[in-house]
């Protein structure tokens, strides 16, 4: 029997059930995991149930148990479950972990009474049987002649039934006496807080399931098997429908915990407008979208959570993979093309700050099928469609929403808690069908502007922005793409910087290491601005500076700075999890938040500083406010840089004297002199003189005679790529034979093929992750300035073989599986990548 077969109702609320953050599977045992028999001993459970419960069980946050009025031990010896599968005995006085109630001495003797009165009562009754268990004894009177079996009971209910501490448990054609309080709801409720089940599903086809079908309640599940009045909301047949049932359930849960058509990271593709952004599957499913912000609750959350989570997609009626993805050239419009089918997408632009409209084109001569399924909020928020002359409203959100379509014929269907409307389309020759998604207004009529025009807003505004830069020789177009992208996640109206475009990537498939980048680091966002000042576009660094001002004016000085902020420049609310959504390819948890923004890092004034340095020299003027922050954070140094710190790389675990830290102090000091001499500007003099301090305290401190190498802190001999920037920022000339050594050993330690590893340590964290794509590009850099050019392009050329089809990169490669890892797209993929080439055009 497949799914299909099971009523429609049931198969939707096993759908749902399977999204459930950590689910219960009980049953019961003889009449649902087995067929009933005459002679129970020969009761075996269909090998399909089995299956599905031993996959169920193996799956993250999924408990499998049978509840069974069977003895324990009679129950494990007959059903042969395998360990993953609990079971409960007696009704649910006994549990496999150990015997729920230890028996007190009057209990004892309650229960030697009961044995020898119903010894009495069923002695010369010919199929009558007595099953003695710790806690109770059951009177069975199946094999006996229906006349005799009902004497028998008869004689049981007006007898020891009546006994004071006596619980009575009747079944079909059993009755069972216990001498401790036990029932199958009580039973299923221990098991729920034992693993703190979010929903529960229970099937069972007996009169004494009726007690757990009796505690179900919210999202729980209950199925009863075959006749009889039942609490069950719902109702299957037999033991093989239990077995399609499971495994349905397995297929649903699997699929939503582990992401398994998940896209891999780099083939996504990113829509911006510099206020949103959006990912794009290669078959123009829109997978990720947030609104009103970039880092506020997504709409479609596809990619950490399944279609379930929310998707907008588009594809031929009669399916084939897409011929192509790819970005219109010089601009964040993409088009995705299927033969005789070709979606145009892009985020519309010049819309109040409030807006965030994404537009969808289809043209081509064929069929396409249209799915929209806006889940608010993470998908925590259950919306309703309503169809209208132009289009869909979406209803029970807290922002307006709607879709402009009009033409379209949607159809709306329901799970029972989210709405989804889909149509098939038929474009003609001239006649394209316009799909505008307008989050932040409930405005369905015709927009003032063409959509012709307003695609041609868009292009030209990228366009027009990447004709002005200067781009070196080296993988010119990969090089504007990743300039394009830096500027796609620029966050215009506030000048904040996102380190990256999305939340919970991960850096190792299955595991924890899952953050939240959606936020303006500091240093991320400095070096985002460096990277395109070095490439003549300066108003990004210009509003990020003015950002950094607006920021510092909120602080009694720079040294209360946090490592990042919000895009509007307040600090992040509490880390949190989103429990309701699987994570991408099963990754969780789901993270919203950060907690590095309670770290101490203080290497974040060196970048900032750096920028101002870059920032002038292009523009040949300082201004004062700048001048007057750059003395602030050389202040800020100076009060604090002898302090441990988090580090770069914001490891949870007790602060350490970070040699990149130092460092970054040493970079504050050295450029603030520097703009001084620089624009005639007056220098404190302490400022030289503790900016060798600093110099020599990392040259005594940060340098290791046994790794012969400058490490990661001064409290041991570990590496580090960041110590790499003893080198790469001056501090110490390319040609000192400790910067040479210090190449070769992170080389050797952390290299590995095509990529280079942050670190080998152990940080606190349980799991591995992948190298770093901005390592990668230090490693190219320190290369070059020590004579390795050969080894510097091998590096480069492998770093750029793993950009994405339409040249996007996330934060980190993991060489032996060869994918991609971590948050997408990244900032500091892209700014290494563009450093890189410029160093090899020279």
């Amino acid at each position: 029997m497949t799914a299909e077969a099971l009523p429609a109702e049931l198969r939707r609320a096993i759908v749902q059930l399977a999204r459930t953050p950590r689910l219960l599977v009980a049953c019961d045992y003889d009449g649902t995991l087995a067929p009933i028999v005459a002679n129970p001993e020969d009761a075996r459970p269909l090998t399909e149930s089995v299956g599905a419960l031993r996959s169920l069980a193996g799956l993250h946050e999924t408990t499998t148990a049978v509840i069974s009025g069977r003895a324990l031990r009679d129950l494990a010896t007959l059903s042969r479950l395998p360990s993953e599968v609990h079971l409960v005995g007696s009704h649910g006085s006994e549990f496999d972990v150990g015997f729920v109630h230890a028996l007190d001495a009057d209990a004892k003797a309650l229960h030697r009474r009961l044995e020898a009165a119903l010894e009495t009562i069923v002695e010369g009754h010919e199929g009558v049987g007595l099953e003695v268990k710790p806690a109770s004894i059951a009177v069975h009177v199946r094999r006996a002649d229906p006349a005799v079996g009902e004497r028998v009971l008869d004689a049981v209910r007006s007898g020891p039934s009546t006994w004071d501490g006596v619980q009575v448990t009747e079944g079909k054609a059993v009755i069972e006496l216990a001498v401790v309080q036990t029932d199958k709801g009580h039973a299923l409720d221990v098991l729920r807080h034992r693993v703190s089940a979010t929903a529960s599903i229970f099937v069972g086809d007996d009169v004494t399931d009726e007690k757990a079908f009796a505690r179900l309640s919210g999202p729980d599940v209950g199925i009863k098997v075959g006749d009889g009045e039942s609490l069950a909301e719902f109702r299957i047949d037999d033991t093989l429908d239990v077995a399609t049932v499971l495994a349905f359930l397995f297929e649903e849960r699997r699929n939503w915990l582990h992401g398994d058509q998940a896209v891999p990271i780099e083939r996504l593709t990113m829509l911006a407008n510099e206020r949103s952004v959006a990912l794009l599957t290669p078959d123009a499913r829109v997978n990720w979208l947030c609104h009103p912000e970039p880092d506020s609750a997504a709409v479609f959350a596809d990619l950490l959570g399944g279609p379930a989570a929310g998707h907008f997609s588009i594809k031929p009626e009669h399916g084939s993979l897409p011929l192509g993805q790819r970005y219109v050239p010089g601009t964040m419009i993409v088009e995705t093309r299927w033969s005789r089918l070709l979606v145009t997408d892009y985020l519309d632009h010049d819309l109040a700050s409030h807006r965030t409209d994404l537009v969808r084109r289809i043209s081509g001569s064929t069929n396409a099928v249209i799915t929209f399924a806006p889940r608010p909020e993470f998908g925590q928020v259950p919306v309703r469609l309503l169809r209208e002359r132009d289009g869909l409203r979406v209803v029970g959100t807290s922002d307006p929403m709607v879709l402009r379509s009009p033409g379209v014929d949607w159809q709306i269907t329901s799970d029972g808690i989210q709405e989804t409307a889909t149509a098939v389309v038929r474009p003609r020759e001239g006649a394209p069908i316009l799909l505008e998604l307008r989050c932040g207004t409930d405005d369905l009529s015709e927009a003032t502007l063409g959509e012709p025009e307003r695609r041609a807003r868009a292009g030209s505004f990228w366009s027009d922005w990447a004709a002005t830069l200067k781009l070196p020789t080296v993988e010119t177009d990969l090089v504007l793409r990743s300039a394009l992208t830096l500027k796609g996640l620029v966050h215009h109206d506030t000048g904040a910087i996102m380190a990256a475009a999305t939340t919970s990537l991960p850096e190792e498939l299955g595991g924890i290491r899952n953050w939240d980048y959606r936020y303006c680091w500091l240093r991320d966002a400095a070096l985002t601005a460096q990277a395109l000042v070095s490439l003549g576009s300066l108003s990004e660094a210009e509003n990020f500076l003015g950002w950094v001002h607006g920021v510092l004016a909120t602080l009694p000085g720079p040294e209360r700075l946090h490592p990042l902020y919000t895009l509007q420049g307040t600090m992040l609310g509490a880390e949190a999890v989103i429990d309701t959504l699987p994570g991408y390819a099963g990754s969780r948890p789901v993270r919203v938040g950060n907690l590095a923004n309670q770290q101490v890092q203080l290497d974040v004034f060196g970048p900032v500083v750096d920028l101002v340095v870059q920032l002038a020299a292009a523009r040949g003027s300082l201004t004062d406010q700048d001048w007057a922050m750059v003395q602030a954070m050389a202040e800020a140094v100076a009060r604090r840089w002898h302090e441990p710190d988090h580090g770069i790389w914001e490891e949870r675990h007790a602060p350490r004297h970070h040699v990149y830290s130092k460092v970054m102090c040493w970079v504050t000091l050295d450029r603030a002199v520097s703009l001084g001499e620089t624009y005639g500007r007056e220098i404190d003099p302490s400022w030289p003189v503790l900016r060798d301090t600093i110099s020599n305290d990392v040259l005594k401190h940060g340098w290791s005679e046994e790794a012969q190498s400058f490490t990661t802190a001064y409290d041991g001999d570990d590496l580090d790529a960041a110590s790499l920037h003893v080198g790469l920022t001056g501090l110490i000339d390319p040609t000192d034979d400790r910067f040479q050594a210090t190449v070769t050993a992170i080389e050797a330690e952390l290299r590995s093929g095509s990529t280079v590893y942050r670190y080998r340590r152990d940080d606190g964290l349980p799991g591995d992750e992948g190298g770093f794509h901005l390592c990668a590009a230090w490693m190219i850099e320190a290369y070059l300035l020590t004579g390795r050019r050969t080894e510097a392009e091998e590096l480069f050329a492998q770093m750029v073989d793993a950009a994405g089809p339409t040249g996007l990169l996330p934060e980190e490669y993991d060489p032996i599986a060869e994918r991609s890892l971590g948050n997408h797209p990244q900032a500091y993929s892209h700014l290494g990548l563009i450093r890189c080439a410029q160093l090899l055009a020279k």
